[in-house]
């Protein structure tokens, strides 16, 4: 834990986030800047740590969907605190990095309504903010021809296979792609790439702008009710308590931690490591694979199964990586973990041998590595629910089990999880046609693996 002390903001020098040449590494130093000024200069960009301690919702967890939930609660006119266990921004959880994929294709026709209605939310947050952090591009799915799984996905994403070799509809990225016998490609959209970290920025930002109070080196070790009252206790490692009227949980790979700790119940969600893999485009093929080419994102179906965007981050890589990885514990990380002999990076090596070999270097292996971790559903759904019971009712909501898949949904997840913790229920999610029990809690009760079948 970390010994130094707490970052307050209400106000994160907003006219410079708003400015749209904003970048990345600006957007990580402002953020760390206004945050913690304060306390080392006296400035006024530092708000003080408040007084009232009462909210009427705190949020546990700034990664993705709790800096997406916090704002939702702020723009309902709501007080609101969010915390956070390290520092705003950091790299250890599952929200950081250069970039994530947003693709409409599932096999459960769930997910295509809420990645929509995601879309929607994230072109009026860029609105709000001046800025941009999704840059569509097509999708492209691979996958065998005849396989339930990737035909259910292709139907309920709407995916057009593409045409025969000659085709003069043929996309020319196409021919980066070698689709083996028996399988198909099909593209698809909405679709493209979200910066990561710059998006998780981009809410906290807009929720401060609208009151929110940002906290981080905040470790939050239980959420109680107080006494038979209608207020909620959430207490933090330091000894702190602060009130709220309800709460949020998001804290990604430490949810099954948390609520074990509070409840005592078991929430089935593992966390496990994944590395993110950026490898050389070979000579002569650089701007070909790049969005401003219009390059796709793009998957495939199978076990395991491979993903990955088009060259953007970093010029002449790209980003190409293998799903999932080995559980781990987030408190206690192997961080190089699949970078040997028969991991995850040779692994990827010998797809990129077979589907893209003519414009992918797999030579020495990945140019870079970084580590992440996904936060896996033993039936890869989400959890959004009530922690319920009889303690906490309708006041305590959790949001987790992202699976490797929530980040492009992260908008609105957070706007669902804000309006079932103001409101007890969730219109937009009836409004977009969403079907919320896919995500409850209980389906694990009696049956430890849900709903699982193929993702």
């Amino acid at each position: 834990r970390p010994t130094s002390s707490p970052s307050y903001t209400s106000s994160l020098s907003i006219a410079w986030f708003l400015s749209p040449s904003a970048s990345l590494s600006n957007l990580q130093s402002e953020l760390a800047q206004s945050t913690h000024a304060g306390a080392d200069t006296g400035t006024s960009t530092m708000a003080a740590p408040p007084a009232e301690r009462s909210f009427d919702v705190i949020v546990v967890g700034a990664g993705i969907i709790g800096s997406c939930a916090a704002h939702a609660v702020a723009s309902r006119g709501a007080s609101v605190l969010l915390l956070e266990r390290f520092d705003l921004l950091h790299q250890r959880g599952s929200s950081h990095g250069e970039s994530r994929t947003t693709r409409p294709t599932y096999t459960r026709p769930q997910y295509p309504p809420m990645v929509r209605l995601a879309h929607r939310l994230w072109h009026e947050a860029e609105r709000d903010a001046g800025y941009t952090v999704l840059t569509p591009t097509p999708h492209l799915d691979l996958g065998p021809r005849d396989a339930p799984a990737f035909v259910a996905a292709m139907a309920n994403g709407g995916a057009t296979e593409l045409a025969p070799a000659g085709d003069a509809s043929r996309p020319a990225w196409a021919e980066a792609f070698r689709v083996p016998e028996g399988w198909a490609a099909a593209t698809s959209g909405p679709a493209g790439v979200i910066k990561a970290t710059k998006a998780m920025a981009m809410f906290q930002t807009l929720a401060a702008k609208m009151g929110a109070v940002v906290r981080d080196r905040t470790e939050v070790v239980d959420v109680a009710r107080q006494g038979e009252g209608n207020t909620i206790v959430v207490k933090t490692s330091t000894g702190e308590e602060f009130h709220g009227g309800k709460c949020i949980i998001t804290v990604g790979a430490w949810a099954s931690k948390l609520v074990k700790s509070i409840t005592g119940a078991d929430l089935p969600v593992q966390p496990v490591h994944t590395l993110v893999c950026y490898w050389r485009v070979k000579p002569g093929h650089e701007e070909e694979l790049t969005t401003e080419a219009g390059f796709p994102t793009f998957a495939t179906y199978g076990e395991p199964g491979f993903y990955g965007t088009p060259s953007m981050e970093y010029p002449g890589l790209i980003k190409v990586c293998r799903n999932g990885g080995p559980p781990c514990d987030p408190d206690g990380r192997d961080w190089a973990t699949g970078t040997g002999a028969g991991g995850i990076a040779e692994i990827v090596a010998r797809w990129i041998d077979e589907f893209m070999p003519g414009v992918v270097d797999t030579t020495g292996g990945p140019v870079l590595r970084q580590p992440c971790m996904c936060c896996m559903t033993p039936d890869e759904d989400f959890v959004i629910d009530f922690l319920g019971g009889e303690e906490f009712g309708k006041d305590v909501v959790v949001g987790a089990g992202f699976s490797g898949h929530g980040f492009k949904m992260g908008p609105a997840v957070g706007k669902i999880l804000a309006e079932l913790a103001l409101d007890g229920e969730s219109g937009t999610a009836a409004e977009a046609g969403l079907e919320l029990e896919h995500y409850l809690i209980g389906r694990f009760e009696g049956n430890p693996m849900g709903k699982a079948t193929s993702h």
